[in-house]
């Protein structure tokens, strides 16, 4: 089912079908962050992804707690743009040998990951709060949370110190 289906005729089939995308984004990225965390460099960066994949595996589990408050069984659907921003990410650490300019790969890579998730995120609680779920709402609320102060901190590794040394 592609994400503008015949599928998806009401509010609450786009908000299952969305959170089924999530879900299966956040497991990818999992599956994806150890890579990162190997590749890294920086010391900084290797431990914000370390923190990151403990969230990320968080975040699967506040998903599930979402699906079960609304009555509908944890699963996910695949999601082509997580999975091509992920390619390319894996791609373009492929193709860089000085680490440093690695370094600020990852980190550009991860914020693009980062940004798919605060959208997704932030259309989920909207259409939660619309459904009257303001329960799921909430639990969706960490996660966008914890996904914009990721964003700030490579944000900030970045511009502070990592783009710096790749120049």
């Amino acid at each position: 089912m592609g994400f503008f289906t015949k599928d998806i005729k009401t509010l609450n089939d786009l908000f299952v079908h969305t959170l089924q995308d999530i879900y299966y984004a956040e497991q990818q990225i999992a599956k994806n962050l150890p890579d990162m965390i190997d590749k890294a460099s920086d010391q900084s960066l290797k431990s914000g992804f370390e923190t990151h994949l403990a969230e990320t595996k968080n975040q699967i589990s506040r998903l599930e707690k979402v699906f079960k408050m609304h009555g509908v069984a944890a699963k996910g659907v695949n999601c082509p743009a997580i999975d091509g921003i992920l390619e390319e990410a894996s791609d373009v650490a492929g193709d860089v040998d000085d680490k440093t300019v690695l370094d600020a790969a990852l980190i550009a890579a991860a914020q693009a990951v980062e940004h798919y998730e605060i959208t997704r995120y932030g259309s989920l609680i909207a259409w939660a709060k619309k459904l009257g779920r303001d329960d799921c709402a909430s639990v969706l609320q960490e996660n966008l949370d914890e996904e914009k102060a990721t964003d700030k901190k490579l944000n900030d590794m970045a511009l502070k110190s990592v783009n710096r040394r790749a120049a």
